[in-house]
């Protein structure tokens, strides 16, 4: 390796929940481990956090600056970079470019790059998202319980979001936008019916924002909906880039396409591992913690029998 390279037995590449969890059990193992941050969280516009144990209500950038002071602890070094390319070496390890100019070598690589959230290109939308403007109830649905709520359909899987609602208010409407009535079957509008959920057609032409708060959904008729919060669906974008160009087999899914892992997160490429959101869309900061750690106690064992291997008479 060059002065500018340097050799690890693993790089995490994604420093939120899923990478970091995994930094941490490998630094507790005593593995030489890079942990690569782009810095670019999903939840960043979120101003809390919900539903980890001891953890709820915390914001998520005061969990992610804890997380590295703890990794700190076990000797795991960070880095604030972004991975250009990764290519598979003979032997099995990974050689991973840096854009600083960096270019590391990993016997292990752990991807948790995590997805982006793209909007409805909707005027309004994107400056209230993390705000009034939300996607999971389960993150979000305490805190504005009993409010007038909406809930924009970017496909017809928005009727699932709109019943789920109804557990935190009883007061909810859902804007078809560019759904049609049509589209919902005699099963949906039953459902709805029952839950008190009243159906909306037509587009929406704009959020409606009143000193720093949502306060309503205009159609583009000019009908104005009082409403003070409003769920949506974005569409999600895997972090998958490096896990194709590793020759990772992916699977299709309705909200993108994710790696084929095992229950550890083992890739279809020998050493190579995803965790987190790069591993599939509905893991929460909770799950991916969760699959972080998994991950991480795995590789420890693949790389310990691994030395006992190349190591025996």
């Amino acid at each position: 390796m060059t002065e500018n390279s340097a050799a690890y037995e693993v790089v995490v590449v994604g420093g939120g929940a899923a990478g970091l969890s995994a930094a941490l059990v490998l630094g507790r193992c005593r593995r030489r481990t890079l942990v690569v941050d782009a810095g670019e969280p999903r939840n960043a516009p979120s101003a809390h956090m919900h539903g980890y144990l001891s953890r709820d209500g915390m914001s998520p950038a005061e969990f992610l600056a804890v997380g590295r002071e703890e990794i700190a602890r076990y000797g795991v070094e960070l880095v604030r970079d972004r991975v250009v390319d990764a290519a598979g070496e003979e032997g099995g390890d990974f050689t991973v470019v840096l854009a600083g100019g960096r270019t590391v070598r990993a016997r292990q690589l752990v991807i948790a790059t995590g997805l982006k959230d793209e909007l409805p290109p909707l005027p309004g939308l994107a400056e209230r998202f993390g705000r009034d403007v939300v996607h999971c109830p389960y993150c979000h649905g305490w805190e504005f319980r009993d409010l007038p709520t909406g809930v924009l359909a970017t496909s017809p899987l928005s009727v699932h979001q709109a019943l789920m609602v109804t557990q935190w208010s009883k007061d909810v409407r859902l804007f078809l936008h560019e759904l049609s009535e049509s589209g919902l079957t005699d099963e949906d509008l039953r459902r709805l019916a029952a839950a008190g959920v009243t159906v909306v057609p037509g587009e929406v032409a704009q959020v409606v924002v009143t000193d720093d708060r949502l306060t309503g959904i205009r159609l583009t008729d000019g009908t104005l909906h009082d409403r003070e919060v409003l769920y949506t669906a974005p569409r999600a974008v895997p972090g998958n880039g490096l896990l194709a160009r590793l020759g990772a087999q992916l699977r299709e899914t309705p909200f993108g396409s994710y790696p084929v892992i095992d229950e550890r997160g083992l890739t279809t490429v020998p050493g190579l591992w995803a965790a987190g959101n790069a591993s599939g869309f509905a893991e929460q900061v909770v799950n991916a913690a969760s699959r972080g750690y998994r991950a991480g106690a795995a590789i420890n064992a693949e790389l310990l029998m691994a030395g006992l291997d190349d190591s025996a008479p």
